[in-house]
């Protein structure tokens, strides 16, 4: 049945919409750009300061050229499945932009990649199901449905260079008018063209299996081999307990100022804060093998964190007893070669549920683990801390000190003031914790030499400047993300060969990630060529016996 390209009319086999490729890809480039892209087009507006002309031209522009390349590649048999991919990749990734105010940057898809199905399923909500049914899978039906009508080769190739040639040239032209605010505008904003549906998400997403195709078959290198432990022989054994936390921000800590009371047991604890600390990513599969690697921030790629071995290596080569207890996502990478237990394997019905158990259950197998040390030792807990968006599950009921607190992982439905409630409420019981995580070692000063050390992997953003949750490029990351809470916490025979006045002192200083590899290793009294005194915070402040 011969049908004008422009219209729908029903085919031969009863009524089936047909289309011809050009308007069909009008229509599917339309229905992306004015229903995937509402973050784009407001930073656009924002960054653009409100000037409407040059707004207009380079959004003209831009739905010009993203219909021409539509058009290009409305070839027969890939029409259809090429555009419900890209009408659901929008749909998915602009629920998380316009809701959270995230990016779809390379270190998201692998943070995104390397969640367990626990931590995703906090973020899959009935709202984003019906968000993705009706913008992207409803729509990506309705494609199926429809009768693409497609010209002879020859003549689709005319007739899509007669639309494709005039949509370039005005794409082309708005480029070169508003050129100057374009490049100013990506330079300043980095966020601003990776918000651009579905390009960004696309473009980050083949850099993420670009940079990991060669991973599988890494050889990791030795690192310290020459480590070795410098305390004299005898006494107690020395036990370090890292804490490495999940999501907790310095601006919500109350040992670092904040006007509410989220640590009032660590407060009473003697710990020494460092209120200027810093995170090496945004997010956990950037953070945690960089805080634990022995580059700084500077120098540090995800290949060459998989590809170097770490503190624990180290710490194993100098003959100290090191073990990984994961409640979270896993080491990615770091206890490969130590001792690892991952507790929601353990479905103790007391703690856990749904795949993932509250923290509770690292103070609950605490205690046996301290009476079973017999040497020098380094336990690594990784929490699941205050990870959003469900922070409400991160405490218990005795815990929720500040309410009304959100009590859903759909953030769009409470308050500022609840979401905040429920995170502070989060950070309170890591404070209890840690608390009892350093009750614990005091309680066995006869048997063991303890100590703690706690860092947070990153910040979170809580609804400042529209942002929620974190994974933000580190570039353009509000410090909300990336300013942590970091402290330590000295036993007896630490505390005797340290200069508390001067740590103190130390600890008004900047601190981040950097020094934790350094700082362990310290505090073991390992040494080792790979071990830079300057990293270490307590380096300049432990007396020269003791080094």
């Amino acid at each position: 049945m011969a049908t004008f390209e422009g219209n729908l009319a029903p085919s031969a086999r009863g009524w089936r919409p047909v289309i011809g490729a050009v308007p069909f890809s009008f229509l599917v480039a339309g229905f992306i750009l004015t229903t995937a892209n509402h973050s784009f087009w407001q930073k656009t507006a924002t960054y653009f300061s409100g000037t409407v002309q040059p707004t207009a031209v380079f959004g003209i522009g831009l739905a010009a050229l993203l219909v021409a390349v539509c058009i290009a590649l409305s070839m027969r048999f890939v029409t259809k499945p090429l555009f419900i991919f890209l009408v659901l990749t929008s749909a998915g990734a602009s629920w998380f932009m316009d809701r959270f105010g995230v990016v779809i940057s390379v270190d998201m898809i692998r943070n995104a990649a390397e969640t367990t199905q626990a931590e995703a399923g906090n973020l899959i909500t009935p709202a984003f199901v019906w968000h993705l049914f009706l913008y992207g899978v409803a729509p990506s039906l309705l494609i199926l449905w429809v009768k693409v009508e497609h010209l002879p080769f020859r003549a689709k190739a005319r007739r899509n260079l007669m639309f494709v040639v005039p949509l370039l040239l005005v794409a082309t032209i708005a480029a070169l008018t508003q050129m100057k605010v374009i490049i100013s505008t990506s330079r300043e904003h980095r966020d601003w063209l990776t918000s651009l549906n579905p390009v960004g998400p696309i473009v980050s997403g083949v850099r993420y299996v670009s940079r990991t195709s060669g991973e599988e078959n890494i050889v990791v290198q030795p690192l310290g081999r020459d480590a070795r432990v410098v305390a004299p022989p005898g006494g107690k054994p020395r036990v370090l307990v890292v804490v490495a936390g999940e999501t907790a921000r310095a601006q919500n800590f109350s040992l670092g100022g904040y006007g509410r009371p989220t640590n009032p047991e660590l407060e009473a604890r003697n710990v020494v804060y460092f209120p200027f600390a810093t995170s090496c990513g945004t997010a956990t599969a950037v953070s945690l093998p960089c805080m634990f690697s022995v580059y700084t921030r500077e120098t540090y790629t995800h290949r060459k964190g998989l590809e170097t071995e770490n503190p624990m290596d180290v710490l194993s080569h100098a003959g100290i007893d090191a073990e990984w207890w994961d409640n979270n996502t896993g080491s990615k990478g770091i206890a490969d070669r130590v001792t690892y237990h991952f507790m929601p394997d353990s479905a103790d019905p007391r703690f856990c549920a749904d795949g993932e158990c509250t923290d509770a259950i690292l103070l609950d197998r605490l205690g046996r683990w301290l009476d079973g040390v017999k040497r020098d030792s380094v336990l690594v807990i990784h929490q699941l801390g205050s990870h959003g968006p469900a922070y409400f599950e991160r405490y218990p009921d005795t815990y929720r000190r500040f309410t009304p607190d959100c009590r859903t992982a759909e953030l769009g439905d409470c308050t500022q003031d609840e979401i905040v409630n429920a995170y502070d409420n989060s950070i309170a019981f890591t404070d209890h914790v840690l608390a009892t995580i350093i009750d614990e070692l005091k309680r066995r000063d006869a048997s063991i030499d303890g100590s703690m050390l706690y860092m947070s992997d990153h910040g979170e953003s809580l609804g400042e400047s529209g942002l929620y949750l974190h994974g933000a490029p580190y570039v353009i990351a509000p410090d909300v993300q990336t300013h942590i809470p970091f402290l330590l916490w000295l036993g007896e025979e630490d505390r005797a060969a340290v200069d508390l006045a001067c740590l103190t002192e130390r600890a008004n200083e900047p601190a981040s990630h950097d020094n934790l590899f350094h700082t362990v290793l310290g505090m073991m009294s390992v040494r080792t060529s790979v071990y830079a005194p300057a990293l270490d915070v307590t380096s300049r402040c432990r007396s020269t016996s003791s080094t």
